[in-house]
């Protein structure tokens, strides 16, 4: 008999999932065996003038079946058990499911959504590991803004991750050993100021690289000293090892105090040094699986199959490169951590460099999932940003530049706010709004980023997500004022506006997109979702009276609103956003 499963059963018993389980029983009953192990999948409906939700499998089982799809759809209907049904169900077009439930049966689910712990995300890692490699800024330089991207992307993966029961390591793969360490400890010692260095590290470390490396340039004596340094510290010379090591520690205190203002923290540092000892042992692998060869004195991995160049694992002067050492990172994560899942988040540039060494790693036999999470660059128009360190902009520029313009905000429309309440709004409103102006687009696309469209209240920013959510708070206070001792999110819904409906369907999609968005490494998923909300809330909230409804209408309405702001606050804590009480 032949087998044609549609898709999965869900992971969580949602509201799709008893629609779903509700077609399937006819399914079965329509059809029988012929079915095999057949499930049905219910999902939104694309056009809610035709109901709230729809199954559009007909079409995919015309084959199996050896029925029409619209024959099979009405079948299905037909054997529907109308006993407690949740719904109706029509069929419409070439053989849709047209699915419209009640609103007692939709306030059920909503009221099930809102009793578990976790809004109703499913545990879907069940203690699965999933690496997370992102940030990864160079020892010795400042973080700039082409860091914001990875760093702020890969954390909310990371949230993403986590709260779907994932055991997740946040991995920062430091950029820690190279060339640029020989020219560094070379120009440290002849051009460093002690005083500069305790004001402020990385930029004296990268004021001392640089004139180093300008003097490299003009004087092959100065290059040939830099790399006897080099040599030396690769052969374990102990000034040299403290030295480097020195330049790591100051580099991870000034760069774990930008990640403290973002928010994001990292379970591992392991930068490229870390891995030094097992290169050699990788290429003599690959060499022995007869996968590497020699060429022009070099050793490759040839790709010509999978249509890419050749993967260098040893330069001709006998060095390894960033293929050898990510390609023994991934030996080593498997070893020690057995994950089921790495992800990388850099940007577009290193695509070609990703397929290389996952190619790589599948034929040395990696059997876990090796993902690439590239992004397009963060640009600023001319004008809108200006800077006296040069045409790289610092990261921790820009978010001084965040809060600064958010405090002007926040005095021009609450002078009276206190000092401190000022300061502490506009940390949260200015880092949030460069979080959500980056995790609102596609990974994949370039971000034009402009201070207008990032603070505005009024458009789809982190400001009016905050502010949707500061301002449920506050109606929700004023509910306990006049109804004391009443729990509005305990109130029986009643859901008899359209809108309300709309409401409720759109918070029950909560779990499965925090799913979608975890599985596709797009946290822009939950961003559209979370301002789909907010829209349809303040929608609402201006069209229909709340604290003034008669009373179980106004109960039902303030559960629905705390349910909303519970949402919104959980959703924006995945994007690592922070939801202020009062703005």
């Amino acid at each position: 008999m032949t087998s044609n499963p549609l898709s999965p059963l869900p992971a969580a018993p949602n509201a799709e999932g008893r629609l779903a389980a509700w077609l399937q029983d006819a399914l079965v009953k329509a059809f029988g065996e012929q079915v095999g192990d057949t499930r049905l999948q219910v999902v939104p409906a694309t056009d809610t003038a035709f109901g709230d939700f729809q199954c559009n499998d007909a079409m995919r089982l015309a084959k199996q079946l050896r029925l029409p799809p619209r024959a099979i759809a009405s079948r299905i209907v037909e054997a529907l058990d109308p006993d407690g049904a949740p719904a109706s169900a029509s069929v419409a077009g070439a053989g849709f499911i047209n699915i419209a439930v009640s609103p007692a049966w939709l306030g059920e689910q909503l009221a099930a959504l809102a009793a578990q712990p976790r809004t109703g995300l499913p545990d879907l890692g069940g203690g699965r590991t999933v690496i997370i490699d992102y940030s990864s800024p160079n020892v010795a330089k400042p973080m700039h803004i082409g860091h914001i991207r990875s760093t702020i992307i890969g954390n909310a993966i990371c949230r993403l991750h986590r709260a779907l029961g994932y055991r997740v390591i946040a991995d920062n793969h430091l950029g820690d050993w190279g060339t640029q360490f020989g020219i560094l400890i070379r120009g440290y010692r002849a051009f460093a100021d002690p005083a500069r260095l305790r004001e402020a590290p990385i930029e004296e470390l990268e004021r001392v690289y640089v004139a180093s490396y300008n003097r490299a340039k003009e004087d092959p004596a100065w290059m040939d000293a830099c790399r006897a340094e080099l040599v030396k510290l690769q052969q374990g010379d102990p000034d040299n090892l403290n030295q480097w090591r020195e330049f790591i520690d100051l580099s991870l205190k000034e760069f774990n105090r930008i990640y403290a203002r973002l928010d994001v923290a990292f379970d591992l540092y392991r930068g490229e040094s870390h891995y030094n000892d097992r290169l050699a042992g990788t290429v003599a692998l690959l060499e022995a699986r007869g996968l590497a060869r020699e060429s022009e004195g070099a050793i490759v991995v040839p790709l010509d199959d999978e249509g890419m160049p050749v993967c260098i694992v040893r330069k001709s002067d006998g060095g390894y490169n960033y293929a050898t050492t990510d390609i023994a990172t991934v030996q080593s994560r498997e070893e020690e951590f057995q994950p089921d899942r790495i992800i990388y988040v850099t940007d577009e540039r290193q695509q070609l460099h990703f397929r290389q060494f996952f190619t790589v790693c599948r034929k040395l036999g990696s059997t876990t999932r090796l993902e690439h999470v590239w992004f397009g660059l963060m640009r600023l128009p001319e004008g809108t940003f200006s800077t006296r360190q040069g045409n790289v902009i610092k990261l921790e520029a820009l978010l001084d530049e965040a809060e600064r313009r958010a405090l002007a905000i926040i005095q021009g429309a609450s002078p009276e706010m206190p000092p401190e309440q000022q300061q502490a709004l506009a940390r949260d409103i200015g880092i949030g709004a460069v979080k959500y102006a980056d995790l609102s687009h596609d990974p994949q696309n370039m971000i034009v980023f402009t201070w207008d469209r990032a603070l505005a209240l009024d458009g789809n920013s982190g400001p009016y997500l905050q502010y949707a959510f500061a301002r449920l708070r506050s109606l929700l206070d004023k509910y306990r004022a006049v109804c004391p001792g009443r729990d509005p999110a305990a109130a029986p819904l009643l859901l008899d506006e359209p809108i309300e409906r709309q409401l409720a369907l759109q918070l029950l999609q909560y779990p499965a997109t925090v799913v979608r968005a975890a599985e596709g490494c797009k946290p822009s998923f939950l961003a559209d979702y979370l301002f789909a909300l907010a829209q349809l809330t303040s929608s609402f909230y201006q069209r229909f009276p709340i604290l003034k409804a008669e009373p179980a209408i106004r109960d039902s309405r303030a559960c629905l609103c705390s349910l909303v702001a519970r949402v919104l606050r959980e959703g924006l804590d995945l994007l690592g956003i922070a939801t202020p009480e009062r703005i």
